[in-house]
């Protein structure tokens, strides 16, 4: 007898509905699993087997063919267990095959027959609510929650394959999860840190409010322990809540690569990645034999923070420049080509040479000019001139350490920069930009007007300074940023003086 039960199958960001289908025979008794199964889909067979049999059910010693349908495609993970049980059943008359018609189902089952939870059920959620001839999902309990998180979708959760066979039988009767209000609200901003921890720095602090305004990539330069990390660490502080639709996205990554909590169906935060400069090619932009997103998307809508950025391995550095350019990174492979969001907010942090003593007054700089310009080489010019802002952080005085008064708060900060995010989402209604950082060079032209004043300095900044073209562009979208925190329509002088004053690395090519 045949038999055939619908699941899905992770494709980058998106999914697709897979069709399992079951085909029983006469010859050897055995499981036969095909439709380029990967080795987690191939050992489904021991776990289904001793799942139905410590269920309660008993399947006759007969041979199984299993085709997951489209066979071209790669069948990845545990997902696949439960409709490749249920199937069985069906193929051996203990279901019905209609009662499962516009259902997706989608769990790992363990050696008892319970169902666990399994990864990318949000991209699943998503895509079978644009199908229309999918009316449900039967996912494991919990995934509930995220799979609810999409409306109008009929949610069925299941603890036991017996439960789902119950479900299917229509003996028990299943309630569609309903997701509580309250998880999707945007939890307190309940920090550890705060911008007021940092002492003076003023510069940098001003330079940090105007790149979480705009959204960005930002370069710290400075000696050791003049705070450059610390600094980095407070921009979740004051970084603006997410939209429902940002916060979908980014939870579409998070589900495929396993990172959801318990509990926490949705990311209601922005990411704020940091890896360690040992990570690979892979690690950063994704990819690997199976492809995975990387942290450059992990990170998508928040920040990507890389400490130490010369010791980072350039040839993986380099790989930034494409996902910085586009906001997405492109991994093609000989079978397919998949497509990861990378909207990012990139920061960086650096020494001005191997000691770290070039630029510090009270400290004698042991590199020559030669060792200093490999170091700084580390990272290409091509990379830098995708990064926004080059920051100067000198080291601190003594009497702004003894200070006991501190600085603005970050709640301060952060509310200045919701108000200039109010303005740029109003700006750029019906497109894809979400801040200034986002526009290219046609909305660069239509929503950076700067006053004549400020246009004759820009343009002495570009012949003297010898700016590239995307320099230029990025010093606008700038400039436009601060005008947006002052509340002003045109981009004036100070504006732009302002901006240039973040483009340190423009200023002075040997540091």
């Amino acid at each position: 007898m045949l038999s055939k039960i619908s699941s899905g199958v992770v494709l980058g960001v998106d999914a697709m509905v897979v069709d399992v289908e079951i085909d029983v025979t006469g010859g050897l008794p055995g499981i036969t699993v095909v439709g380029l199964p990967d080795a987690a889909v191939r050992e489904s067979r021991e776990r289904v087997r001793a799942a139905i049999r410590n269920s309660g059910f008993r399947i006759p010693p007969r041979r199984f063919t299993i085709n997951l349908a489209p066979a071209d495609l790669r069948k990845e993970g545990v997902l696949y267990d439960l409709p490749i049980a249920l199937g069985i059943l069906m193929a051996t008359e203990h279901l019905a095959q209609e009662p499962v018609e516009g259902l997706l189902f989608l769990g790992e089952l363990s050696l008892d027959g319970a169902v666990k939870p399994v990864r990318g059920i949000l991209p699943m959620a998503l895509s079978a609510k644009e199908d229309p001839c999918v009316r449900g999902l039967v996912v494991p309990q919990e995934n509930a929650d995220e799979a609810a998180v999409v409306k109008d979708l009929q949610v069925y959760p299941v603890q036991t394959l017996e439960d789902a066979v119950d479900f299917v039988a229509g003996t028990r009767p299943l309630q569609s999860h309903q997701l509580k209000p309250e998880k999707l609200q945007p939890q307190p901003k309940e920090q550890d840190v705060d911008l007021s921890d940092v002492k003076g720095q003023y510069h940098a602090k001003r330079a940090l409010e105007v790149a979480a305004a705009g959204g960005h990539n930002i370069l710290f330069v400075g000696p050791p322990g003049s705070g450059k990390t610390i600094l980095a660490r407070r921009i979740p502080t004051i970084l603006p809540d997410m939209s429902l639709e940002e916060a979908l996205e980014t939870t579409k990554i998070h589900s495929i690569a396993g990172l959801l909590k318990p509990g926490a169906p949705i990311v209601k935060r922005r990411p704020f990645r940091c890896p360690h400069h040992t990570v690979t090619d892979a690690g950063l932009v994704g990819g690997g034999q199976h492809p995975k997103p990387g942290e450059v998307s992990l990170a998508h809508n928040g920040v990507l923070f890389l400490d130490e950025l010369p010791e980072f391995p350039r040839h993986v550095l380099e790989n930034l420049r494409q996902p910085l350019e586009d906001g997405t990174v492109t991994l093609v492979r000989s079978s397919r080509s998949l497509v990861y969001p990378a909207k990012i907010m990139l920061v960086g942090a650096m020494n001005p040479c191997p000691c770290g003593f070039s630029t510090d007054p009270n400290r004698e700089c042991l590199c020559g000019s030669f060792e200093i310009q490999r170091y700084l080489s580390r990272v290409s010019g091509p990379l830098l001139d995708r990064i926004d802002m080059h920051v100067e952080v000198p080291t601190v005085p003594y009497q702004e350490l003894a200070r006991r008064s501190s600085g603005e708060r970050s709640e301060v900060v952060r509310k200045r920069v919701n108000a200039a995010r109010t303005l740029q989402i109003e700006r750029f209604q019906g497109s894809s930009m979400r801040c200034n950082a986002h526009m290219d060079p046609r909305t660069i032209k239509d929503f950076c007007d700067a006053e004549e004043e400020a246009d004759t300095l820009l343009r002495k900044a570009i012949e003297g300074f010898h700016l590239s073209v995307r320099a230029y562009h990025k010093t606008l979208k700038v400039a436009r940023t601060i005008a947006d925190l002052a509340g002003e329509g045109k981009i004036r002088a100070m504006h732009v003086a302002e901006a240039i004053q973040y483009r340190a690395l423009d200023r002075d090519n040997t540091y």
